[in-house]
């Protein structure tokens, strides 16, 4: 940290390990037949591998951050890079159903403890109001993933061989891990403050409260996203081959949204950023159930929910650090878990009505009811901060 160059070096280390996350978690949706295919599974079952890389950053993320809390940063996202890297590989050598799920699980488990990790790191490596951007750049590698990296490897994977799409992300993650190597200063590890009512550990209620308020509110966007495909086919009336442009669309607004998201988090609290991009979506989620029929229409609503979806990223990641005080790599880790598994319960909530034959622009009306909790959520937790330092207002003037 010795300039403000060297600084930016590292923020673009996290960045490149972003970008590597980024591509191994959205590019298996793309190449789920190929690997079908090659397997000889059905399509079901090749999803199950979704599952798994999900389930791994639910149990990895809190797992390692506690146990990466006592080293170095810089020693820690090596190691996290490093088992990112060879297990992803390793899930190109899968030659059976088992092989694939068991190397897709141990794929995940650095996932969350490396952007949690990482989105503190990053808050460190900046001046005084400025985490948010800093923040920003890390996710930077995601939103550019889904951009350049998931078209790019789902056409390798469809055209050549799938195994080569997690090739690719190993040369990534390598990548990542010589830069983070060269480019990252060593950040010692802080010590133990001692327990407080600002540190409650996991016994923090107002940080399991926006745990789950990132699970629900986030779930909304995933309710819609996981359906993109029969709602561009079935819906629009489109080609299969719009399905890869409109998915282009929702990466590029999401990388405009992830900036858009960091300067929310400056001009207001965190947490009434992202009450205020979680209402955006609810009222594009709504209005896009409506005109999802018309092809145009469709793929405007796709960029602005993309845009939508990642206004929220960076404001609660620094909602959550800052609850999290004296446990921040553990909370910020575990908001990633949470991320996974609004993820999985939207897409699953969405599958719901669909089922019951309701059709598939009825998975945006879930999408809406999951946002929409997650604001009013979110403006439970304001009220109770608020009534909070009232209380704490009163004490001190009564004394």
């Amino acid at each position: 940290m010795k300039t403000n160059t060297a600084n930016r070096k590292a923020l673009i280390a996290l960045a490149i390990g972003g970008f590597g996350i980024g591509l191994t978690e959205f590019v298996i949706m793309g190449i789920l037949p190929d690997v079908a295919k090659g397997l000889n599974i059905s399509i079901p079952e090749a999803g199950h591998s979704i599952a798994a890389y999900a389930l791994g950053v639910v149990v990895g993320a809190p797992l390692l951050a506690k146990i990466g809390s006592k080293l170095n940063s810089r020693t820690v996202l090596l190691l996290l890079m490093g088992w990112f890297t060879l297990f992803n590989t390793l899930s190109g050598f899968a030659d059976s159903y088992g092989t694939l799920l068991v190397t897709r699980f141990l794929s995940g488990l650095p996932h969350g403890a490396f952007f949690g990790i990482g989105a503190v790191v990053a808050g460190k490596l900046v001046k005084a109001g400025k985490s948010a951007q800093a923040i920003a750049v890390m996710f930077s590698g995601l939103t550019i993933a889904n951009v350049i990296g998931v078209p790019t490897g789902t056409y390798i994977g469809h055209h050549y061989d799938w195994s080569l799409s997690f090739f690719m992300v190993g040369i990534v993650g390598f990548m990542a891990i010589l830069s983070v190597f060269f480019w990252m200063p060593k950040i010692e590890p802080e010590l133990p403050k001692a327990r407080s009512n600002e540190n409650k550990g996991l016994r923090n209620g107002e940080l399991w409260a926006l745990i789950a308020l990132t699970t629900i509110g986030t779930g909304g966007f995933f309710a819609w996203y996981s359906y993109i495909a029969p709602l561009v086919t079935d819906i629009a009336g489109m080609g299969e081959n719009m399905v890869s442009y409109a998915m282009i669309l929702a990466g590029l607004g999401m990388v405009v949204g992830n900036f858009l998201g960091a300067k929310m988090a400056e001009w207001f609290v965190p947490l009434k950023a992202v009450a205020i991009s979680l209402s955006f979506m609810v009222l594009l989620l709504l209005i896009n159930a409506v005109v999802a029929t018309n092809p145009q229409m469709l793929l405007i609503m796709t960029f602005l929910m993309g845009l939508a979806s990642f206004t929220v990223s960076t404001p609660i990641q620094m909602a959550i650090i800052n609850t999290s005080k004296g446990n921040e790599m553990l909370g910020s880790s575990m908001n990633q878990s949470a991320f996974n598994m609004g993820n999985a319960s939207g897409a699953y909530l969405a599958g719901l009505p669909i089922a019951y034959g309701y059709g598939v622009v009825y998975s945006g009306v879930v999408g809406a009811v999951l946002a929409g909790t997650g604001v009013a959520m979110a403006i439970g937790i304001l009220v109770y901060r608020r009534q909070r330092a009232n209380k704490y207002r009163k004490l001190a003037y009564n004394s």
